[in-house]
């Protein structure tokens, strides 16, 4: 509910507004362009159009999403099946491969296709691909390889990384918010950021032990959280659809449950971030 929540109030604060261009429609429900004269830039033919930072918009065309300028010049073709729009400025494309990211000039800001790209605090984006996780920059910059089991951020200035079974964090003790620099190998040479190695065990109650059993307990049961939030993004938000008119439609609402146990399914047998992968490293180790 947070996620959806959040979305509603960036919708708000970052709805682009183009001064000489605006989307119009008429009786048969397609959108196009027009000046703020009158003057038709784009006859009406797209089913959707969504603003995208000040240069562009997501488009649709049948059942295909693009994007094009605010000439009506298409600058990303039409191959992606769904879209969805990050800070108002980046779309966020899927096709048969992948989610790619590209941003409101239609250049490619991440190249190859990831199973997930979600944001992060202080400018950054967590990629997904082969059960692994990385971390890359606004620009495009790889910030941690796809090497990681599990990464997450508890607090804007804090970074939790799993990496071959260990936890790890990165503090930026200088910052309310966390921005990892660009060589992350040297980062313990840097003095605004502190890294800890963590206790993973849940049950650890030392005055060393950073991961607590409400954070083992929200990373265990959050498992429905992820799963959650992939439904919505399946059936709700990456349809392109505006985050206010969503609610509009509930058309979606009989699917939820069966997608819903579809995501949580391929979260549960994730061998390295499901929620039984920790209790079976200790089995493993017990043994």
């Amino acid at each position: 509910m947070k996620k959806i929540l959040s979305l509603i109030l960036l919708f708000f604060l970052t709805l682009p507004a183009f001064s000489n261009v605006s989307i119009y429609s008429t009786e048969n429900k397609k959108f196009g362009l027009k000046d703020d004269k009158g003057n038709i830039i784009l006859e009406e033919k797209y089913k959707k159009l969504i603003p995208l930072g000040e240069n562009s918009y997501i488009a649709l065309k049948g059942s295909k999403y693009g994007l094009i300028d605010k000439k009506g010049n298409i600058i990303i073709d039409f191959k992606y099946s769904h879209a969805s729009r990050i800070l108002g400025k980046f779309a966020k494309l899927k096709n048969y491969k992948g989610f790619y990211l590209f941003d409101e000039y239609g250049n490619n800001v991440l190249i190859e296709p990831y199973d997930s790209i979600e944001l992060l605090f202080g400018g950054m984006f967590l990629t997904y691909k082969d059960y692994r996780y990385g971390v890359v920059d606004f620009e495009g910059k790889t910030l941690i390889d796809n090497v990681c089991e599990d990464i997450y951020m508890p607090k804007p200035n804090i970074m939790r990384v799993k990496y071959e079974g260990n936890w790890y964090e990165i503090e930026n003790v200088n910052s309310e918010t966390l921005s990892l620099p660009d060589d992350v190998k040297n980062i313990n040479k840097n003095a605004d950021f502190k890294i800890t190695k963590l206790v993973t065990s849940p049950v650890a109650a030392s005055k060393y032990s950073l991961v607590t059993v409400t954070d083992y307990s929200i990373k265990v049961f959050s498992s429905i959280s992820p799963a959650y939030e992939a439904t919505i993004d399946e059936l709700m938000l990456s349809q392109g659809a505006e985050a206010v008119s969503i609610f509009m439609k509930i058309g979606w609402l009989p699917k939820f449950p069966f997608v819903y146990l579809k995501n949580y399914y391929k979260i549960l047998r994730n061998p390295l971030n499901g929620p039984l992968s920790d209790v079976k490293e200790d089995i493993k180790q017990d043994l």
